[in-house]
């Protein structure tokens, strides 16, 4: 199983970053705060840079972490759950993740403007939203930014993130759905920092200004920079980082994915076409 992602392209950049992330392992050991499966470099790395290299506040951080992943059953949930809606979800709130960036980042796109909070309730409910929310990030972390990193020769430790906010309302924005929205942000920034290279926020309205409203005041200020509002003007600027062949045509690139029921189900990528996915030994049925 590919798990230390030392072992494909990650060095520290300097000798005093190896040393301050094994002075943080040395603390998390002696207070008994370091499973196995999660001595990694990269993620007590990722950690330590949330918190400004804080030891006191990043070791605070990773034990909410590990207490969350203990309750969430977060460390078996890609072999536990069965998101068996996933189709039906997906009709109804279009989403995924389809290929790489030029520099080899995963790349993961979400309609939030098509949600029909209706429909999608009548097939799932928030809280198994939630779990193959994390589920999926789970994948990425054990699949694709290992296959990415492969198929790149390089490290590969952060995603793209397309935002299409076309035809955002309030009709969208129920009470539920906006606590799920919260919930989700604090899952993503509090139990898997630093996995975001750039966000690009396309077709903004007066919705975005709503989502804008809800999220800002948990998104701290290098996050926000990371997010690129593109309006409805985006399209040279996604062709500046995604090849054409590798954005969905519905954005102004080439692919469709014809074969696999359309570009948001087809979960393109390298961690389904290398061989070196093979390495990955889970005793479990994947849809890779």
């Amino acid at each position: 199983m590919i798990r230390s992602q030392d072992d494909i392209g990650f060095s520290f950049t300097t000798k005093e970053e190896l040393e301050f992330v094994n002075d943080f392992r040395q603390i998390l050991i002696l207070e008994n705060l370091l499973p196995p499966m999660h001595d990694d470099n990269l993620k007590l790395l990722r950690f330590l840079k949330a918190r400004k290299s804080d030891r006191e506040k990043a070791k605070l951080m990773w034990t909410n972490m590990l207490q969350w992943r203990r309750e969430f059953g977060t460390d078996s949930i890609i072999k536990d759950f069965n998101f068996h809606e996933r189709d039906e979800v997906l009709q109804n709130y279009p989403q995924g993740y389809h290929g790489t960036d030029k520099e080899g980042r995963p790349v993961y796109i979400e309609r939030l403007g098509l949600m029909n909070v209706e429909k999608l309730l009548e097939v799932t409910t928030l809280d198994r939203y939630v779990k193959y929310h994390v589920q999926e990030f789970e994948k990425s972390i054990a699949f694709r930014f290992p296959a990415c990193s492969v198929a790149a020769k390089r490290h590969i430790n952060r995603g793209v993130t397309i935002l299409d906010v076309e035809g955002v309302s309030l009709r969208n924005f129920t009470k539920p759905v906006r606590e799920v929205i919260l919930q989700l942000q604090k899952i993503d920034n509090d139990y898997y920092p630093e996995t975001l290279g750039e966000m690009f926020v396309i077709n903004t309205g007066p919705g975005f200004r709503l989502l804008c409203h809800i999220l800002k005041p948990f998104l701290d200020p290098e996050t926000m920079s990371k997010i690129h509002v593109l309006g409805n003007n985006y399209q040279g600027k996604l062709l500046e980082i995604i090849d054409e062949w590798e954005l969905p045509d519905f954005l102004g690139g080439r692919c469709t994915c014809e074969n696999d029921g359309g570009c948001l189900r087809s979960d393109k990528g390298p961690w389904r076409t290398l061989k070196e996915i093979s390495m990955v030994n889970m005793d479990c049925s994947l849809r890779f």
